[in-house]
């Protein structure tokens, strides 16, 4: 089966769930705070039970890989059921493993991910453009091809962030804008949304970019990071419509109790409609 463009589907996601990415971030202290095991078991149960609350309800789920692969291949078995049984609940699947490199590498790392037979095969996935836009190639042809998504660092919430992705050319324009001027180029044309995303921090005081890509835009940041729903307007302006929150501890620590995890979810969706209907 062919799969429409990401950005289609994503809009149409967005449209009927609202405009919420959770991520399923199983490191240590939530696993202690839910009564799990630093362990398999404790990762198996605590991944089951995020998709179980909210893989029917939500837009987009989003992995953190790197918590998946610390576990070994035991781990990174039990996130290829995670992404398995998600989208087939009827989310969309982010997978942030932050990937980046060049050639036959970058490659690869885009067919494990974008690749229909892949068993981690997901709807996007994140992808890091510091080794040169053009090192990403290989995901954006794939991604193209298969009906998927990229997520590409441009503006993170970070604050180490500021000295790569601020740093300016001789010409004056800074590595972010560059790296946004990029996606809207793959984005051009698109309807009604282009499949070539950015990742821009909501905890930014002033973007001080242009955001209009044609694409969605993955905003980490809010919760404990100190960002909230209410700072969308202010980071993103016109293009709020387009931004994917992307909320994980805040949601998170209401488990295990399944239903405390919808209503924590549900809150957060209630949150964006109002600030984007304003």
């Amino acid at each position: 089966m062919t799969l429409a463009p990401f950005g289609a589907r994503l809009r149409q996601a967005m449209d009927d769930r609202g405009q919420l990415c959770v991520g399923i971030d199983p490191h240590a202290a939530l696993l202690s705070a839910w009564g799990l095991g630093d362990d398999l078991a404790g990762l198996e149960t605590f991944s089951r039970t995020v998709v179980e609350a909210l893989a029917d309800r939500v837009a987009v789920l989003k992995p953190q890989a790197a918590f998946f692969e610390r576990f070994g291949s035991k781990g990174v078995a039990v996130l290829e059921r995670t992404v398995a049984e998600a989208r087939s609940a009827g989310a969309l699947v982010v997978m942030d493993a932050k990937r980046g490199d060049i050639g036959s590498t970058m490659a690869a790392y885009a067919d494990a991910f974008l690749r229909p037979d892949s068993p981690l095969f997901s709807d996007a996935l994140t992808v890091s453009p510091y080794l040169g836009y053009g090192s990403l190639r290989p995901a954006l042809d794939l991604a193209r091809e298969h009906g998927c998504g990229i997520f590409a660092l441009a503006l993170t919430s970070n604050p180490e962030g500021f000295e790569v992705q601020r740093a300016e050319s001789a010409e004056g324009v800074s590595v972010a804008q560059r790296v946004l001027r990029h996606l809207a180029a793959e984005n051009a044309g698109a309807e009604p949304l282009g499949s070539f995303g950015a990742v821009v921090g909501a905890t930014l005081a002033d973007a001080g970019v242009d955001l209009a890509i044609n694409g969605p835009l993955l905003a980490p940041g809010i919760g404990a990071q100190g960002a909230t729903m209410a700072d969308l307007p202010r980071v993103f302006g016109a293009a709020v419509p387009d931004v994917v929150p992307s909320v994980s501890r805040d949601v998170l620590r209401r488990g295990p109790s399944v239903s405390a995890l919808r209503e924590a979810a549900q809150r957060f969706v209630d949150d964006v409609r109002a600030v984007t209907l304003a």
